[in-house]
């Protein structure tokens, strides 16, 4: 197996970044710390792969997104951010799908064969095991809620706080027994952010959780519409609203929601997560919550060419963007009093 600079920082009891450093020249290493990377690499025998060398260097104007799909429209307009905003920046954006596979995001994680100056990742899978890896052996940037305690700079919004805005938008407008849809699916910390928020605005109006509302789905419209049907058809506790862990869950909980014969909002308020494109256009059209893609795909992208043109040692960021509740026809004041 060929030698990483990984393996030459782990033997050298040194960052990655340092060993990067060595390797390319550059000169503000300290004398006794270069003479210790120097003896790593002859005793491991390191060579360093020219190719590799000449991509760090940023002369492919080329940055790798990785995204768990693109089926979910979540990830689709996400790329489509990405690419808008390396387009301003004169960089083109390669889509490498990783399908939430564990060892896909690590191999990524580790220094993957990625010939591109730089990768943005939305890791889904990755586990509090993972955050003792070091830097890869090129710029990168996490997205989304995995936010790991090692040398990687992120980009995230504020999820339990969006949750909470979300369901306090819906307790604000009269609704009471608020169903939560999703439980048991998604990216675990996603969900365990959102469910948080969902809590938060409960306790607030002194509310309990009600479990038997706590509804389990797949974060699909097809899943969410299943899920919704099946409790209107049971005789579990009734809803009038609905706060689905995604835009794709929330649009299947309206479809379910209609075709039993109750109105959205006048019968039941539904509120997704994301703000996909479709949100605003969808008939009764979906109040939403979430950041701008535009402001991800910009701190992304910052942070990138921050490490990009960095030669020493540096402290990850962690920005946060904002997110916005977009109040539409889905949720508006009901007419007529709750059910509950």
């Amino acid at each position: 197996m060929a030698v990483s600079m990984h393996d030459v920082a782990r033997h050298a009891g040194v960052s990655q970044r340092t060993v990067s450093n060595v390797v390319n020249g550059y000169a503000h290493v300290a004398p006794a710390t270069r003479a210790r990377v120097q003896a790593s690499i002859e005793a491991l025998h390191y060579r360093p792969n020219p190719i590799a060398r000449r991509l760090r260097r940023g002369r492919t104007s080329t940055v790798t997104l990785a995204l768990p799909s693109l089926h979910e429209r979540y990830f689709a307009d996400l790329a489509a951010a990405v690419v808008a905003e390396a387009r301003l920046r004169e960089l083109k954006v390669l889509v490498e799908t990783t399908e939430g596979d564990r060892e896909v995001e690590l191999r990524i994680l580790r220094g993957g064969d990625l010939l591109t100056d730089g990768v943005i990742m939305s890791a889904v899978a990755l586990t509090a095991e993972d955050e003792k890896i070091r830097h890869p052996d090129y710029p990168l940037v996490l997205v989304g809620d995995r936010q790991l305690r090692s040398q990687i700079d992120h980009v995230g919004a504020d999820n339990r706080r969006a949750a909470r805005e979300a369901v306090l938008h819906l307790l604000d407008t009269g609704r009471r027994r608020i169903a939560l849809l999703g439980v048991g699916h998604g990216p675990t910390r996603t969900f365990n952010l959102r469910r948080r928020g969902y809590t938060d605005a409960l306790t607030r109006y002194k509310l309990p959780v009600d479990e038997r509302l706590l509804i389990d789905s797949t974060w699909t419209r097809a899943g969410g519409e299943a899920a919704i049907a099946r409790h209107l058809a049971s005789d579990s506790p009734p809803f009038d609203a609905v706060f689905a862990m995604n835009d794709s869950a929330a649009f299947g909980a309206m479809r379910a929601v209609l075709r039993s014969g109750l109105k959205v909002p006048a019968d039941v308020a539904i509120v997704g997560f994301d703000n996909i494109d479709e949100a605003h256009s969808s008939v009764p059209s979906l109040t939403s919550v979430g950041p701008a893609y535009a402001d991800i795909a910009r701190a992304a992208l910052d942070l990138l060419q921050v490490q990009a043109d960095s030669q020493g040692e540096r402290q990850p960021e962690q920005r946060r963007v904002p997110f916005e509740l977009h109040v539409r026809e889905s949720s508006t004041p009901p007419s007529r009093k709750s059910r509950a």
